[in-house]
């Protein structure tokens, strides 16, 4: 079997690179390296350093003829979508839509779309969110997920394309970027262990749901399987708010560092939070690792990174 996988020197990319690998697959990695590292990328994969809105991308994926495609290549800044709403759609949609351009008459087994249950949503009526839930999204990052997933179902009933998206929580673990937008654990994780203040935006007081990526990539691996198109969320069902991980991470690197706090972000959503009945009752998946032990995990692995 033969899997393409866009973004695969990113953080979640490259974990499920290295499970497929694990699995026999023969993976190719598509990744312009802008924010994704090339030491991430598996050794047994073969990579091609190539943005998804270069049409050499379609010569490549047309030539490899994969089994399955794995899309999680994006511009994933939420604030940089607010200041450039065109530069997002051009990554995020018009990316996306090379890409199924170029696959739409290759006999794939399986498109999985990396989308955003935290921000398609938007400001959630109900909690925690399911996938019947209204839809919308208060940044384009959001909308352009939301765009992506539209345009799924169009390349289905035209083309037969069988396609997941799956709306990711809030994924934290080893390999997350702490020097981006995302990732306040990363970021954390890095300041505490390098002895410089971390700060916590606003009251702390707002909630995300958290998930350990290597029961994210548990859920990847298991909608392979699903026939047909489908949508599910992947998530914990439990809310976290920000103090609790300062906490946490300041207690476990014994930082002892005294809890500040800066303004908040202007548009943050205050709470968000993911049901995962749906893909528990299809699939029988559901997250094994708790949010302490996925923190710890975290932050001995960027222990040793930064001791490097």
């Amino acid at each position: 079997m033969k899997a393409i996988i866009t973004g695969g020197a990113g953080f979640i990319g490259s974990h499920i690179a290295d499970r497929l690998i694990e699995k026999g697959f023969e993976v190719i990695v598509i990744d312009d390296l802008s924010s994704g590292k090339k030491e991430n990328i598996p050794k047994k994969a073969k990579f091609h350093h190539c943005s998804i809105l270069d049409e050499k991308v379609k010569g490549i994926i047309q030539k490899a003829e994969p089994d399955y495609f794995f899309h999680l290549a994006a511009q994933m800044n939420v604030r940089r979508s607010v200041e450039s709403p065109t530069f997002d759609a051009e990554v995020n949609i018009l990316g996306s839509l090379n890409l199924l351009e170029a696959l739409k008459d290759l006999k794939l087994k399986k498109f999985i779309f990396a989308s955003s249950g935290g921000t398609v949503y938007g400001e959630q009526k109900e909690f925690p969110a399911k996938e019947d839930h209204s839809l919308n999204p208060l940044c384009p990052y959001g909308v352009a997920k939301l765009a992506v997933e539209k345009y799924l179902y169009y390349y289905k009933e035209n083309y037969g394309l069988d396609s997941i998206a799956l709306r990711f929580a809030n994924i934290y673990g080893p390999r997350q970027d702490p020097y981006g937008e995302a990732g306040v654990i990363a970021i954390f994780a890095t300041k505490m262990i390098n002895g410089d203040p971390a700060l916590v935006n606003g009251d702390g007081k707002q909630t995300r749901d958290y998930v350990y990526v290597k029961d994210v990539v548990d859920a990847v691996i298991k909608v392979m399987d699903v026939e047909g198109s489908d949508i599910f969320n992947i998530g914990t069902g439990i809310e976290t708010d920000v103090n609790f991980l300062f906490n946490h991470i300041n207690e476990y690197t014994g930082a002892g560092q005294e809890e500040r706090h800066g303004p908040p972000k202007s548009g943050e959503q205050f709470r968000s939070v993911l049901s995962s009945e749906k893909i528990l009752r299809e699939c029988n998946w559901n997250p094994k690792v708790s949010m302490k032990e996925g923190l710890d995990l975290t932050v001995e692995w960027f222990k040793k990174k930064l001791k490097k």
